[in-house]
């Protein structure tokens, strides 16, 4: 039989039929409504925990495209995976894992002088039990069923005509390759050239980017993957926390107690110790324009430009700047986006900073887009209420990566924190309240600003506002 693609509801989930034809998935207390549905819908519906094909909705009738929107809203929610078989009720040939909530399974057709080729980007690794197959440019992630699979990708790591790759490949293999072409898993090259190697993958800026970079990029932050982000204490159960401060090594101590002042001659050392995270805000009192101006000028406005000879004979000249805080090689390739929820001054809204010209530019970005920002960060931080500004750190990965390799994105990093520290520091100085965030929407922010998400993205991000002082007691 000719292999089918069928849509199952998550095995974590179920689906519950309400009298009155609403559908609810519900996973213990946790709940998503998707809305109302005819007596025939529900039924079919029941279909979805073993797997609906997608051939048998996709007609015009009025049940199909009832089917359909609910299968498609069940996708929106992350709560869908699909199924590839040769027929209906075998094992599973493979499992179609989405990682962005806009994935839908799409072939990309292949023909038998076709040339394709595994991405650098692909990788093949084991997962508990499971193989799966995975790219940080891919919108899903594929498990193998079949280990006769792993085979033909194994030669798919040089160049191979889909006509000499194997003469008995099955019409279900075919169809998966052509599900990893539309994924960008496989490349399929130009018939007058091309080997596959780096430069012919994607554009100028992807090729600047080491295979580890781009994985840890996209798999250490939220908006394209599906795994837990932040403090799920996975291992709490298996190993014990470390302790706060580490045991002292064994040995004689020098006690340097005696040796530092108890009053320092400078304001440096207070400011360190009074530095702290506030994550609740006095939306009654906001940030105003002007002291937001002071904030971006001490922390990170260009002080200086200056120009360097090219590193190499026939290479062009590089333009340097010179900032507030550290940054490696000079590059500073670090960029700030603030989300305004509240500013005495400043409407709602999405800006750059622009820190050659220290002024803002607004960016063109919907009141839903904004309203979802701004809620991660809350939620990321545990907060009783929305930031005041949410500085988005992105950054031009190109500028380090053109000149770094393997280290490029550690080096990004550490400068990330440079700028966090920066930030910390300003805030406390002027009396305001700031607060480091760990996680970032990579895919939200590339639909707010219409960047690629390998050109130019988000690093790190970090709250200010005025902090919200506590109430006395009567």
């Amino acid at each position: 039989m000719a292999p089918e693609i069928a849509a199952r509801l998550s095995h974590r989930f179920s689906l519950q039929m309400q009298p009155d034809g609403n559908i609810a998935a519900s996973l213990g207390d946790y709940s998503v409504n998707l809305g109302q549905f005819s007596e025939a819908a529900i039924d079919r519906a029941r279909h979805l925990s073993t797997g609906l094909p997608l051939a048998s909705f996709a007609g015009k009738s009025i049940l199909a495209r009832e089917i359909d929107a609910l299968v498609h809203r069940l996708a929106r929610q992350g709560l869908l995976e699909y199924r590839l078989s040769s027929s209906r009720g075998t094992q599973d040939f493979v499992v179609i894992e989405p990682q962005v909530p806009e994935y839908w399974p799409r072939r990309a057709k292949l023909g038998s002088r076709d040339t394709i080729v595994l991405s650098r980007f692909a990788f093949l690794r084991r997962r508990g039990n499971e193989l799966v197959l995975e790219s940080p440019r891919a919108g899903a992630l594929f498990r193998i069923g079949d280990p006769a699979i792993a085979a033909t990708l194994a030669a798919l790591s040089q160049p191979r005509k889909i006509g000499k790759l194997n003469q008995k490949m099955a019409s279900s293999t075919l169809h998966l390759l052509e599900l990893l072409l539309d994924s960008q898993i496989l490349l399929k090259l130009d018939a007058k050239g091309g080997d596959g190697l780096r430069v012919n993958e994607g554009d100028g800026n992807l090729v600047l980017w080491d295979f580890h970079d781009l994985v840890f990029h996209t798999r250490s932050t939220e908006g394209r993957q599906a795994n837990p982000v932040g403090a799920a204490f996975t291992y709490a159960g298996v190993v014990p926390p470390s302790p706060a401060v580490r045991p002292p090594w064994a040995g004689s101590k020098i006690d340097l107690r005696k040796f530092s002042s108890a009053e320092p001659n400078s304001h440096f050392p207070k400011l360190l110790r009074e530095r702290h995270s506030t994550r609740d805000f006095d939306d009654k009192h906001p940030v105003t324009l002007g002291e937001l101006a002071q904030f971006l000028d001490t922390t990170a406005r260009v002080v200086s430009e200056w120009k360097s000879e090219p590193y190499f004979e026939g290479g062009s000249e590089v333009t340097y700047s010179t900032r507030p805080y550290p940054s490696a090689g000079s590059a500073y390739e670090l960029e700030l986006y603030l989300t305004v929820a509240n500013c005495d001054g400043l409407a709602r809204g999405l800006y750059h900073y622009d820190a050659g010209s220290h002024a803002l530019v607004a960016i063109s970005a919907s009141p839903q887009q904004l309203k979802a920002h701004l809620a991660a960060a809350q939620f990321a931080m545990d907060a009783p209420g929305q930031p005041q500004i949410l500085i988005t750190i992105a950054a031009r990965f190109g500028r380090v990566s053109w000149k770094y390799s393997s280290i490029a994105y550690s080096l990004i990093l550490k400068d990330v924190g440079s700028l966090i520290q920066t930030l910390y520091l300003a805030a406390t100085d002027m009396g305001l309240g700031g607060c480091a965030i760990g996680s970032t929407n990579i895919d939200l922010f590339a639909k707010m600003t219409e960047l690629e998400f390998h050109i130019e993205g988000p690093v790190g991000q970090f709250a200010l506002g005025r902090g919200k002082k506590p109430e006395v007691q009567g």
